[in-house]
């Protein structure tokens, strides 16, 4: 059983930043794609950032865009997600996922910010914004 672990939740001020951290524990074959999904309550889940491993294409929501950063550290099995300039609006909770397919949009390596294009989940990681 793969298990992620994020960690770097909290709650801080609308204005603030945060980075959260996922472990990826490593295995035989690697992933291509890791993801950072959130979820508020009474929400949809919302793909926020992905990270393609092999070449470190990303993909940010709208949402997000200009205010993450997505990045890996390979030496350490973790993708981070940095989020500046925090809104209450970015309060949820926060999962990374990990899948070893490769994906292509328009001729380019991408990860999709689908939550069914991934198999292995992390429990997640609450961040609360303060207005």
């Amino acid at each position: 059983q793969v298990q992620l672990v994020e960690s770097g939740g909290g709650s801080v001020q609308a204005g603030g930043s945060l980075r959260l951290s996922c472990v990826v524990p490593s295995h035989t074959y690697r992933y291509n794609c890791v993801g950072w999904f959130r979820q508020a309550p009474g929400k949809e889940r919302e793909g926020v950032a992905t990270i393609y491993t092999t070449d470190s294409s990303t993909y940010y929501a709208d949402s997000v865009k200009g205010r993450a950063s997505i990045s890996q550290d390979n030496a350490k099995n973790t993708v981070y997600l940095e989020m500046n300039s925090l809104k209450p609006e970015d309060t949820a909770i926060y999962y990374c996922a990990a899948d070893a397919a490769s994906h292509y949009l328009d001729g380019r390596t991408w990860c999709p910010p689908r939550g069914d294009r991934y198999k292995y989940w992390g429990q997640g990681t609450q961040v609360t914004v303060s207005s």
